[in-house]
């Protein structure tokens, strides 16, 4: 995977990010965030193709892969979006982009519309992959998304119940859980899937990953209210699967532009796991969002 790439961990306060990061340096910087629960090699197709014109960075966001997984708080305030956004901003620092571009995926996407509430000078055009905002999608979630869903009302139980649960056979539970979202398409190379599997192996990042979870129930949703009537206001394309859980229960649109002032966005027919399943058509996309906006 991600060949001509380099992998290091960058420091970021007393968490150590792991960063795979390849292209030319002195491109424009494109940040790459992964969803759960998944690591950084979610990007393996879509990264080499950007990096033609980009310099491309792949953080494992902290409690995933092998970033730090710090110790959470009764509040979750560790694993906020806002914690996470401020890593991605210590590591696009580190290689020296003050402005750069933003393609995030999942849980992912939610720490990049976080980034770019609180520092949109930072961004300069993100385009966000298969979600709806946190807050919205809870307000209007109804049975067929909790069902299709479960999984983020499953986590959000008080640990370490979910935890204990996971722990019995962690690989089976990512297996049950992904594999359901595939609908029968195999987007996952083998040696990406041994990647994710190994590393959620490990029973501290089963337990950051449903610290995530209950933080975007919880503190997110704070924050998201603090901002008041205040939105996102850099470019941003969002794209969902098509007949997907989002695409189902959702008007996607309309919950964006309630919360950015400049949203365009469309459905493409792909599962969940679109930038696995077609890099192509998403590094396509990319590449003709950033080129119209920057």
């Amino acid at each position: 995977m991600f060949e001509h790439f380099n992998e290091e961990a960058v420091r970021c306060g007393d968490l150590d990010i792991f960063v795979r990061h390849g292209g030319n340096s002195k491109a424009p910087g494109l940040l790459l965030l992964h969803g759960y629960p998944q690591t950084s090699a979610m990007w393996e197709h879509v990264a080499p193709l950007m990096a033609k014109n980009y310099h491309v960075i792949c953080p494992d966001l902290r409690g995933y892969g092998r970033s730090s997984k710090p110790e959470s708080d009764p509040e979750h305030l560790t694993y906020s979006k806002r914690a996470m956004a401020n890593d991605a901003i210590s590591v696009m620092e580190h290689f020296g982009h003050k402005q750069y571009y933003v393609g995030a995926h999942d849980r992912g996407a939610r720490v990049a519309h976080r980034l770019g509430l609180d520092h949109s000078e930072k961004v300069l055009a993100m385009v966000l992959l298969d979600i709806a905002p946190t807050r919205e999608m809870y307000a209007h979630a109804k049975s067929a998304f909790a069902t299709a869903y479960w999984h983020w009302y499953f986590l959000i139980q008080p640990s370490p119940l979910p935890e204990d649960i996971i722990g019995q056979n962690a690989r089976q539970y990512w297996l049950h859980k992904c594999m359901n979202q595939t609908k029968g398409a195999k987007p996952f190379s083998d040696a990406a899937l041994e990647e994710y599997l190994s590393a959620f192996e490990d029973p501290a990042a089963i337990h950051a990953s449903c610290e995530d979870y209950r933080a975007a129930a919880t503190i997110d949703v704070s924050h998201d209210d603090e901002d008041g009537e205040r939105k996102l206001n850099v470019p941003l394309k969002v794209i969902w699967a098509k007949n997907g859980a989002v695409d189902n229960n959702f008007d996607v649109l309309a919950l964006w532009r309630e919360r950015a002032e400049q949203v365009e966005g469309e459905t493409v027919k792909a599962t969940h796991y679109m930038a696995e399943e077609f890099p192509d058509t998403i590094a396509d996309h990319f590449s003709r969002f950033f080129e119209n906006t920057g």
